[in-house]
């Protein structure tokens, strides 16, 4: 299988015409899950999303329709690359025994990443990576505007930083969207395929943030705590205000918020696509090959 084949293949894997048969090999696959603390998988969370976007956006490096967006793709991994650091270094310095930024990034299995469906999937063509973006982006805005109050100060400090950060993603994938949904025909065509695209894998953004125990699908308790405590926050309170900033877009730009019965899920509990495997094998093969080994 060549490379296109493997890229047509692996799209077909993330967002084909069934996605209930994925979700039931996802579902059926064997799972390792390793559990965390509640704070700390509420941190990988956070920092898997950002790490495995910043993957995918780097996929557009001298790739990207013109020059300055080619810049502009790969500053906006950089920036969530940036984020992912922060989380895992106070993640790392959490857990026991301690681990470093590098531990978490290269020393982990599928199995024992926590990011979204929606950060592992193929970018598709420029308007899917554009609606993809626009829609973590918002995401993101909304929960780092809350963390940026939260009670435990790293996380604050971490969250007022990365804000200014995502504020400028979604001014820029939104003019996209507008550009795209508003122009030729072909351009709309295209941003509402990406769109469609994006759309089952939306809502596992919002899905609680840390302690589901995979057996039963509980909440952890001591999540619950962190969250009335004011050091996390409930993510799905965020789903509404989203919506709703995304909606304005979408119209804005002639398109249509599409429809689908069915949603990734997961993702929060180690469950992921073949597409994770490819993303880490390539990211940790240097790492994995020479450990230990510095320059």
């Amino acid at each position: 299988m060549g490379v296109h084949d493997e890229e047509i293949h692996e799209q077909q894997v993330i967002v084909g015409d069934k996605p209930a048969e994925i979700a039931a090999r996802v579902a059926a696959a064997p799972q390792r899950v390793e559990l965390y603390p509640p704070l700390v998988d509420a941190l990988l969370r956070m920092g898997d999303d950002a790490l495995i976007l910043t993957q995918r956006l780097m996929e557009w490096s001298a790739n990207a329709p013109i020059l300055e967006e080619d810049i502009a793709l790969s500053n906006t991994g950089l920036d969530l690359l940036g984020q992912a650091r922060m989380f895992y270094t106070y993640a790392g310095s959490l857990m026991d025994p301690q681990r470093t930024e590098d531990d978490l990034a290269y020393w982990r299995d599928a199995t024992q990443y926590r990011c979204a469906h929606i950060a592992e999937m193929p970018n598709g063509d420029f308007a899917q990576t554009v609606a993809r973006q626009l829609a973590v982006a918002i995401y993101l805005q909304l929960l780092y505007t809350r963390l940026a109050e939260s009670t435990d100060e790293q996380i604050a400090a971490i969250a007022r930083k990365s804000v200014k950060e995502v504020a400028y993603h979604v001014d820029h994938f939104a003019t996209w969207v507008l550009r795209l949904g508003d122009g030729t025909d072909e351009s709309h065509r295209r941003m509402q395929a990406g769109l469609d695209a994006v759309w089952p894998y939306v809502d596992e953004l919002f899905d609680a943030d840390a302690g589901v125990v995979p057996a039963d699908g509980r909440t952890d308790e001591k999540y619950a705590e962190l969250v009335a405590s004011g050091v996390l926050i409930d993510t799905k309170a965020l789903r509404e205000p989203w919506l709703e900033q995304l909606t304005a877009i979408i119209e804005t730009a002639t398109c249509t918020v599409p429809e689908t019965k069915w949603h990734a899920r997961g993702g929060r509990r180690g469950q992921h696509t073949a597409a994770l495997d490819r993303i880490l094998a390539e990211m940790q093969s240097i790492v994995r090959a020479h450990p230990g080994a510095t320059w």
